[in-house]
Formats: structure tokens, sequence, C-alpha cells
């Protein structure tokens, strides 16, 4: 619950398309983030013994890429306008959020931790398996719907002090990024 509700990549985003569009228009980026979220979460069960053997030796490189990619994001919400209309009706997709999730090193984590400590050591029924990705995958996307919500919610105010809204939400962003060298 900690790791869906905390600040990063998914949230963030969630949030300030919320407050750009509105939480009604802002739900498919959002349907997106849960569909890339399950795709992330079942191949993580899958591929969760090889990945947590392998994981020493790669997350070096994962640090780097996924820290990179927050400051990219932290850049572009620093960089957003204050203007609560899409330009020219553009709106965040499902695949931009699909995508999204096989970027962020934070579900990556999530996930890892959460089927190599708590499910694997306990249930190996292929049924069980199925019912973790999609009780794991839900309370991982939760977070984002959440986001939203509050964007939407205070979406005037936030919109009355953007630069100082997207101030805060890029350097949440890049706390994120040093945070996965800590």
């Amino acid at each position: 619950m900690i790791t869906a509700y905390t600040p990063g990549a998914n949230n963030l985003l969630s949030m300030s398309n919320a407050i750009r569009l509105g939480y009604r228009r802002s739900l498919r980026f959002n349907f997106g983030i849960l569909a890339g979220f399950a795709a992330v979460m079942v191949l993580c069960m899958i591929f969760s013994a090889v990945l947590y053997q392998l994981l020493p030796k790669i997350k070096i490189v994962m640090q780097v890429l996924g820290a990179v990619y927050m400051l990219y994001l932290a850049w572009k919400v620093w960089k957003s306008s204050a203007d609560l209309h899409t330009e020219n009706g553009k709106e965040a997709s499902v695949l931009s959020g699909m995508i999204l999730q096989f970027a962020n090193p934070k579900i990556y984590i999530y996930a890892i931790t959460a089927i190599s400590l708590y499910i694997l050591p306990v249930y190996h029924s292929p049924w069980a398996m199925v019912g973790f990705t999609a009780i794991l995958t839900l309370i991982g996307a939760s977070g984002s719907f959440m986001w939203a919500l509050l964007g939407s919610a205070f979406c005037k105010i936030l919109a009355k002090h953007t630069k100082l809204v997207n101030l805060v939400m890029a350097l949440l962003l890049i706390y994120c990024a040093i945070a996965l060298f800590l």
C-alpha cells in the first residue's frame, strides 16, 4: 500500500493529467497504467525466480536507466504549461500509460519484493499466482487513480500556483531518482 500511494512516476503524472484534463479525461491514461501494471506483474510473477537471482547483476543498470527516466519526467513536469486546456485536443493515451509501466523501476521493485518475499515462499498453485497477481495489480495501480482524483479535485487551487506545484512535483521526481541509489 505504501508503494502504491507514495510519489512516483505514475502518481505524479496521473495527478498532472487530472489537473490539466479533469478526472474523467485522465482516466484513459490511468487505465493504461492499470493495463501496463498488469502486464508487468504477470511478467514479474512468471520470471520472478530468475529476476531475483539476476537482480544484483543488473541492479546498477536498472538504477541508472530508472534515474535518467525520472529526471526526464521531472524536466517535462517542470516545463509543463499552466494552461489547463490540452493543446490540439491532445490527451494522454492508454498506450502512453502502458508504456510508462515498462520503464518504471518502482513497479519492478514492488513486484519482485512482494512476489519473492510474500507469495512464492508460501503459495505454489497457479490459481494462487493468478489471484495474487490480480490483487497486487489492483493495489499497485490504485495509487494513480487516487492521485488523479486529488489532482482534479484541487485543480483550481493548483492552477493558481502552477509553477510552484510543478517545481514540487519535479523535485519529488528528482528525489525518487536519487533514492534509487540510497
